[in-house]
């Protein structure tokens, strides 16, 4: 997938905010949702890239957005932040085995009324290694109203790669 193909999968109103926000991007492997998310974002906003093997830079970010990227095991390894607005979660959580016990983990870095902004492959058949845990969208519908969110909101598709089934993507808030 090429930058303006993620751009326009996340697009959204609700990405764009008046003011200064913070996010991390979980899992963020090369950081094309990094950089994604940044041209939504205002200036002077922070997106935290956080993987096991990060990128040593992340190319096409908008122009006055900090980017910290940290080497860190996002479903094991304990949050180094809190008080976010969002967290973006593409094709990442599909390798979370324990799904309420890690959206406890986020809920605690999460700041009330925040958001989360999820791409995956709307399967639920898993494919070992790769998509180990998929999430359909129905799926995660399901899954995010039993942890108390209320609005789950569909945004785009586009077709994978792989031919097994698109990609969506989906905000989240409680």
């Amino acid at each position: 997938m090429e930058l303006n193909d993620a751009i326009q999968l996340i697009q959204n109103d609700q990405l764009s905010s008046s003011q200064i926000t913070n996010w991390a991007d979980l899992g963020c492997g090369s950081g094309l949702f990094t950089a994604a998310l940044s041209h939504f974002l205002l200036p002077g906003s922070t997106i935290h890239a956080i993987d096991n093997r990060p990128p040593a830079n992340i190319k096409s970010v908008k122009a006055g957005i900090n980017i910290k990227i940290e080497e860190a095991d996002f479903v094991t390894d304990p949050f180094f932040f809190k008080d976010l607005d969002g967290f973006v979660m593409a094709n990442a959580l599909h390798y979370v085995k324990d799904k309420p016990d890690f959206m406890r983990k986020i809920n605690f870095a999460l700041k009330p009324g925040g958001s989360l902004l999820i791409v995956e492959y709307d399967t639920d058949q898993p494919v070992p290694t790769w998509v180990p845990y998929p999430l359909s969208y129905k799926s995660l519908q399901q899954f995010f109203e039993s942890q108390g969110y209320t609005r789950i909101t569909k945004l785009q598709t586009h077709p994978s790669l792989y031919g097994r089934a698109n990609i969506y993507a989906a905000l989240i808030h409680r």
